[in-house]
């Protein structure tokens, strides 16, 4: 089989990362398409059956958009590429985020008729957050409204000045019948930009002062990289520079990761191999990457492992996704040693060893056995029951623990319950898997009413899971509205006893302490400090004090939501020989908490929303007036392609409910919009009261 042949220096592994509908799915059919993996290239939207192979999803054919991150591999001109398709929508920006965790670089996806939108510029920046070199590949200039320079002047304009052409298109628009490769200088075009091959050829006249002043720039920016070129190219000009050593020099610098190369095309059609080609010749092997750095659970070291099959075995599980064939998959990259079907691993989160039981590469939904995956691949491995997103696999006599992945808290919550009895198991057994799956979906019971909470990042991202509830579970639920994730803090500093004192007869329940409540900083969560002097409270009473202050936080105090961002300091206290427990300190330790609160200035805190709105000039002022009227803030606004208008603004989370629809409604169905969360800020006086009442009242 091809794959054994392959050297890891000819290994690529990367994501495809864009705005919503950019053309990701479609520009990775066009590559399997290409490298004879698929035989027909399958439509994201419309009436293809078969739909496209990564969108494999219900929902993902339905809606055409990508949810989860689908893995497939291809082979190109002796390389082996591991193609990541990751979703463009908010709501899965998780997804994004724990593929380039994983990623040694991506094919950055632009619309060329909207050039640089709202998610593109999230994406790109989860991308610097983890250094991943990327290609850049405008998409959709061939389309009416397509434009490769101004799509290329809003990356300069929005991400980077660092972003130059290697490619310049033939044609405009519906003309366009293939492109000007820089480096070579030469012309490939097509006659059908679906089934015929790129045929090379000389630069048409009217392009050629286009094609050499751009070439000029990109030897310029190439030379960059090394010295010796740098002065070659001072004394000799442009000419003394060979084709590969502007390549090497144009691959040092794309690995830099901040450097961009630039080209433009159909994705579903033949241009595609320009951008295999790119990816190919200048994106990242496993052995480009730095070595990786984790920690000895052990002994608590910082420990190396370098991309070699020789080294002990270390992997990071990125994804877990439920088959229905083979129950769940846990997509992991090896980045040293060798994973076997069938052996044993530790996994060094958990500390427990778990048997490895078959080891598949996927194809999207496909599968297809394989016996082991070697230092910088990646693939599935099934039987692994304990292994979650972010956990790291070892040689069990080499321990090391690997960076994990960190995912925001979800700021939108609904009550689930089920329809019938026979429904209650099955959503238990549903809700248990979609988590695992995905972790930024959380559940939780509340006290006050024993309903079931599901928390997510956005209305679509909870609609698609109880969408996938029922049909892949066979569950009938209620759905509630949605909530708002409000929380708790304070602005000022208490001292405050608590003391709980009982007699009854016999033994009696004595706690008693001082605690000093003050703010901490924004994201720090909760702190407890032990400053008792001396034995006034006893060690053995000190942890159950801290263990009632947590449970009163959790539980709120003034609305009932949790209460975040709060420094706890033990210091005074007294007990009795007799009398005092754990239990006693602990409602002593709640006591305290509930009046320290009150004391010290208490406010709600509420999730505010980064939103974006693209809409015609003419919807312009609507747009405006209602993110006001939902005690929204505007911050900028910007021209875009097309005479079409970008508004950014923070607006709360809880006036933004069903706003999808309300945009629609109001431009005509031309305006979109997309939302992040920002941040927790205080709610104003008025909106706390309405919110302290309608808690009450439930």
């Amino acid at each position: 089989m091809a794959e054994k042949n392959v050297p890891l220096k000819d290994f690529r592994n990367i994501g495809i990362i864009a705005h919503i509908d950019a053309g990701k799915t479609t520009t990775t059919e066009g590559i399997l398409y290409r490298t004879g993996i698929n035989h027909k290239i399958g439509q994201v939207k419309g009436d293809d059956p078969a739909g496209a192979t990564t969108d494999w999803m219900a929902q993902e054919k339905e809606r055409g958009i990508t949810i989860t991150s689908a893995a497939v591999t291809a082979f190109w001109k002796g390389h082996k590429i591991n193609i990541i398709d990751t979703p463009g929508h908010i709501d899965f920006t998780a997804e994004v985020e724990r593929s380039l965790r994983v990623l040694d670089g991506a094919v950055t996806v632009f619309d060329g008729k909207m050039g640089v939108e709202a998610q593109t510029e999230t994406v790109w920046r989860q991308a610097n957050k983890y250094g991943v070199p990327r290609i850049c590949f405008i998409n959709k200039i061939n389309q009416t409204g397509g434009d490769f320079y101004k799509s290329l002047e809003t990356i300069h304009n929005r991400l980077s000045r660092q972003a130059l052409p290697i490619h310049l298109p033939i044609g405009f628009e519906k003309e366009i019948n293939g492109v000007v490769d820089l480096v070579d200088m030469k012309a490939y075009t097509y006659t059908d930009y679906t089934d015929h091959e790129l045929v090379p050829g000389e630069i048409p006249a009217d392009m050629l002062d286009k094609a050499k002043n751009a070439r000029s720039l990109l030897v310029e920016a190439a030379v960059e990289a090394d010295d010796e070129l740098f002065e070659r190219f001072l004394d000799k000009g442009e000419e003394s520079i060979t084709i590969d050593e502007l390549k090497a020099a144009l691959r040092k610098r794309v690995l830099a990761g901040d450097f961009f190369l630039v080209t433009g095309g159909d994705g579903r059609g033949v241009i595609v191999e320009k951008v295999l080609d790119l990816a190919a010749d200048y994106l990242p092997s496993p052995l480009d990457v730095d070595a990786i750095w984790g920690e000895n659970p052990k002994t608590g070291e910082e420990v190396q492992r370098k991309p070699d099959v020789t080294e002990p075995l270390s992997a990071l599980a990125f994804k877990i996704a439920t088959d229905p064939f083979v129950g769940k998959l846990i997509f992991v990259r090896v980045y040293s040693g060798t994973l076997k079907a069938g052996s044993y691993v530790l996994n060094t989160t958990t500390g427990n060893k778990e048997r490895v039981g078959r080891i598949v590469r996927m194809h999207a939904d496909k599968r297809e056995e394989i016996d082991e995956i070697a230092a910088g691949d990646i693939a599935a491995v099934v039987g692994l029951k304990e292994t979650f997103t972010g956990a790291t696999l070892a040689d069990p006599a080499h321990p090391i623990t690997l960076e994990s992945i960190t995912f925001p808290e979800p700021p939108v919550s609904i009550a689930v319950e089920p329809k019938t009895k026979s429904d209650q198991e099955k959503m238990g057994i549903a809700l248990q898997r979609l988590a695992e799956e995905d972790p930024t979906f959380r559940i939780h019971t509340d006290e006050e009413t024993g309903q079931t909470i599901m928390s997510g990042m956005g209305e679509l991202h909870l609609d698609i899971l109880i969408d996938r509830m029922k049909r892949e579970f066979n569950v009938e639920a209620n759905i509630g509205e949605p909530q708002v994730a409000f929380r708790e803090t304070i602005r000022g500093t208490s001292e405050v006893q608590g003391k709980h004192a009982k007699q009854s007869g016999g033994r009696g329940q004595y706690g008693d302490v001082w605690i000093r409540f003050e703010p901490n900083e924004t994201g720090k969560g909760f702190e407890f400090t032990d400053a008792i002097k001396g034995g006034v409270v006893p060690q053995e009473y000190r942890k159950p004090v801290e263990q009632g202050i947590v449970e009163t936080l959790n539980g709120g105090v003034i609305a009932g939501y949790p209460v975040v961002d709060i420094k706890a300091t033990l210091y005074d206290g007294s007990y009795h020989d007799v009398d005092s427990s754990e239990l006693a300190f602990k409602l002593a330790g709640s006591l305290a908490t509930r009046e320290g609160i009150k004391q010290a200035k208490p406010v709600i805190l509420e999730p505010v929303m980064k939103v974006e709105v693209t809409t015609p000039e003419e919807f312009m002022g609507d747009v405006i007036g209602d993110l006001n009227a939902r005690r929204g803030r505007i911050e900028a606004m910007e021209d875009l392609q097309g005479g079409a208008k970008l508004v950014r603004g923070i607006v709360p989370l809880a006036s933004m409910f069903g706003y999808t629809n309300d945009i629609r409604s109001m431009s005509q169905g031309r305006a979109a919009s997309t939302m992040e969360l920002a941040q927790y800020e205080e709610v104003p006086p008025n909106v706390a009261q309405e919110i302290i009442e309608k808690r009450a009242s439930k």
